[in-house]
């Protein structure tokens, strides 16, 4: 059974090589897309300090994103590509650090109390299929180190999962 341990935040690159090393044990095994999605979005939601949501959203044409795994609050179930921060993320096809969402003009407010978000593709071999999204209720929450960190945890949830239907 998988137990997260606790780690020490003081070094972001050192926590996020931890928390990676603990995401691969938590996925060993484990294929199912949805499944992994669950696990990861709960295991950044416990152990990333100041979060208010954690989460998948999934392509579900090349129009339109759909949630997927979350935790956190109700969210947002469907978003447009090119609109709010996850949209625009799979629009221009890279990560989004948003210091402040109420200065991104497309912002989509699920939750009012978020007020940055740090947004990273999914991508496998045929490209990007979707995005983890994460938001915090404090402006500039996250950084490059948080951005490195969370790029690497998201190629390792695609590394372990499956996505045939």
């Amino acid at each position: 059974m998988f137990a997260a341990t606790a780690i020490d935040t003081s070094n972001k690159p050192a926590f996020y090589n931890e928390l990676a090393t603990q995401l691969k044990a938590l996925l060993e095994g484990e294929g199912d897309s949805i499944a992994n999605a669950a696990n990861t979005s709960a295991l950044i939601y416990q152990m990333v300090p100041d979060l208010n949501w954690a989460g998948f959203y999934f392509l579900q044409s090349d129009e339109e994103l759909v949630l997927g795994p979350f935790q956190g609050k109700p969210a947002c179930v469907r978003i447009a590509v090119g609109k709010g921060v996850c949209g625009t993320a799979v629009d221009l096809g890279m990560s989004m650090l948003i210091k402040d969402v109420h200065d991104f003009p497309s912002h989509i407010a699920c939750d009012a109390d978020s007020r940055s978000e740090l947004v990273v593709l999914l991508r496998d071999a045929e490209g990007v299929f979707g995005v983890l999204d994460l938001d915090s209720p404090l402006p500039g929450r996250f950084d490059k180190d948080d951005q490195a960190g969370i790029e690497k945890l998201a190629a390792i949830y695609v590394a372990a999962s499956s996505f045939e239907d």
